[in-house]
């Protein structure tokens, strides 16, 4: 099968960073505003700082603009939040719900050691700042 897709692992990753990075920031706007079936969870001001980073960095993972950052950051989030909520409730994220955390945590971390790629917009404006030079 890599024989077939290798050649394209960079569009792959390219497509991979959007959907992940606009569902996370989906769950951040959630929080945040209320949208997409969820509801305001600006009492706390964990929920804030959490809808904050879920919808910041999901942007900037989704567009390539400082992917690595942001998605070092939301891997924190994430492991937090698992510890936070998830981990008491049982030993295995598929017993305590926090499935999603976790694989949430890991795809992150794989995005911040490889950043943003060809197809982000940070190699598009480095490209073109070094066209003009």
């Amino acid at each position: 099968m890599e024989r077939w897709l290798g050649g394209l692992s960079e569009l792959f990753y390219a497509i991979l960073r959007l959907f992940a990075g606009v569902l996370f920031a989906c769950h951040g706007a959630q929080k945040l505003f209320g949208v997409l079936g969820g509801h305001k969870m600006l009492g706390s001001p964990l929920m804030t700082a959490a809808g904050i980073i879920e919808l910041g960095g999901g942007v900037l993972i989704a567009l390539g603009l400082f992917a690595g950052w942001a998605a070092f950051l939301a891997a924190g989030q994430m492991a937090v939040a698992y510890f936070m909520v998830h981990a008491h409730k049982g030993t295995w994220p598929i017993q305590n719900g926090g499935e999603l955390a976790v694989l949430y945590c890991f795809l992150f971390l794989f995005i911040a050691s490889r950043g943003s790629g060809p197809y982000g917009v940070d190699r598009g404006a480095a490209r073109r700042s070094s066209r003009r030079r």
